[in-house]
């Protein structure tokens, strides 16, 4: 990465002002402003990569600026409404023709399938423009850890897409952990209801032809190439190893904000994975993440202990909590986080949301403890991407990053997929040692080997049960590097 300096040639639109005398006619865009309209100048010129999906809904809630360009690989996906929507933005299949050729994007939103993250972010963060990046943040830690970087480096304004970030339930659930409501928390349990999509499968046989509208080769990317099947996409991508994480990399970036948050997380120091039938090709349907870190500086009313956190997912959930009544929910239906602390517990839902004391009825005279968080405007609507367009529209000195930055998201996400090399190098059956300073296992050793199955097969004959279960049996270290830091297809830049 010290060899990727470059020169920037940004133009900086916002934070000057005006060196010439303007006609008395002329309104000055502050005036306009002032008068609950935006002149043309002080909008950010925006562009989108990945926007037949969830791209669509994070430029809905930009729409306050120029929509200025749209890229996607599907161009009929992508016409179900963002194209139709923007019809005189020009549009893209290949995001790299789109930032060398159009001149006027200052931003980019990024919604792409997992796989496909990080390089589109670094070329746009060293070209010097802002970048919204849907979560999860990158498919690999290493992946993660530059991007944090590169962000710092050309001090850009960036933000991950895990909305839950700039809510009023995360800042609840610190400021009662920091103000020792519920004493030192020693354990936290955490769940989703995902995954929602298929997971659990072999790779398809069968080729098809590629739709027209589709360029199968920008689809695959800096992954190995394999034929394409409408089983991959679009949506059904994120069950592939290959181009997603699962329902860990899913919504662990929604779930475990407010833990890593409230406890100050960094790196774990040690992580196991365990699972329902894993396989070379797909995440598993259910699966079991445990990771423990180490003690972190006390705050000044609660210490930060050594903290384990348990990850639950595919239907599987903790133990029901004493605390709570006949038929009172665990979280909410997307999933929930419980707290234990050595005075009490805190549960919230999915992204955070409606935080209590346990048992509930502990609200009825809990004084909520003074502010200490910034609070973000709308944040249950286009709140998470406004609070980005603002901090890109301010200087690099004078900057409040928003909410989820790259500073905050890179380590966030480097938990979560660590998680994931957790489920797939399982078969060690050990609790795996991480480095997470230098990005490495250091208890997987050069002899050790992992079996993973590739083929599960069963079928009834002659009232008979059969299996055909076959493995593969890899090399465990070579996989794990592989896994931490991706070798990309040729063609594409290997960072």
């Amino acid at each position: 990465m010290k060899n990727q300096r470059q020169s920037i040639s940004r133009r900086h639109f916002l934070g000057t002002t005006a060196t010439a005398a303007v006609a008395i006619t002329v309104l000055p865009s502050r005036v306009i402003a002032g008068l609950g309209h935006k002149a043309p100048s002080d909008k950010l010129n925006i562009a989108g990569i990945g926007v037949g999906g969830m791209g669509f809904n994070n430029l809905c809630n930009m729409e306050t600026e120029n929509i200025v360009a749209l890229c996607d690989v599907d161009w009929n996906y992508a016409n179900r409404n963002s194209f139709r929507k923007w019809p005189n933005a020009p549009k893209y299949k290949d995001y790299r023709e789109m930032l060398d050729k159009q001149k006027d994007i200052e931003a980019v939103m990024i919604a792409t399938p997992d796989h496909s993250h990080a390089l589109p972010a670094l070329m746009a963060m060293r070209m010097g423009k802002h970048v919204y990046l849907q979560k999860p943040l990158t498919h690999t830690v290493y992946e993660s850890r530059v991007l944090t970087e590169t962000a710092a480096r050309y001090g850009v304004a960036t933000q991950m897409g895990n909305q839950g970030n700039s809510g009023e339930g995360i800042r609840q659930i610190c400021e009662w952990i920091w103000s020792g409501t519920i004493g030192e928390v020693t354990e936290v349990d955490a769940w989703t209801n995902r995954p929602i999509w298929p997971q659990g499968l072999e790779r398809p046989k069968e080729v098809q032809r590629v739709p027209k509208t589709l360029d199968w080769d920008l689809f695959i990317g800096p992954a190995k190439f394999r034929p394409y099947n409408e089983i991959y996409t679009p949506w059904n991508w994120r069950g592939w190893w290959d181009f997603g994480t699962g329902a860990l990399g899913d919504m662990a970036c929604h779930i475990l904000d407010p833990v890593f948050k409230a406890l100050n997380l960094r790196y774990p120091e040690a992580v196991e994975g365990t699972s329902t039938p894993v396989n070379t090709e797909s995440a598993p349907n259910a699966e079991k993440v445990t990771y423990w870190f180490p003690r972190r500086d006390n705050l000044p009313k609660v210490a930060m202990p050594e903290v384990k956190i348990t990850w639950y997912d595919g239907g599987l959930m903790p133990e029901r909590l004493a605390e709570l009544k006949d038929g009172e929910m665990m979280g909410d239906l997307n999933g929930g986080v419980v707290f234990k602390g050595t005075r009490g517990k805190i549960m919230c839902g999915c992204y955070g949301k409606n935080p209590t004391l346990l048992p509930t009825k502990e609200m009825e005279h809990f004084n909520q403890p003074a502010k200490m968080l910034r609070r973000i405007a709308n944040a249950d609507s286009n709140g998470h991407e406004q609070d980005w367009i603002r901090a890109c529209k301010e200087t690099k000195e004078n900057r409040v990053e928003a909410s989820s930055n790259f500073a905050y998201a890179g380590p966030l996400n480097e938990m979560v997929v660590m998680g994931v090399l957790a489920v797939r190098l399982q078969d060690l059956q050990r609790r795996l040692l991480w480095d997470g300073y230098n990005m490495r296992f250091t208890n997987i050793y050069s002899s050790d080997k992992i079996r993973v199955m590739t083929s599960n097969k069963f079928e009834v004959v002659n009232g008979d049960p059969k299996f055909n279960t076959k493995y593969d049996t890899l090399p465990a270290l070579a996989s794990a590097e592989e896994w931490i830091r991706h070798n990309y297809r040729e063609g594409w830049e290997q960072i």
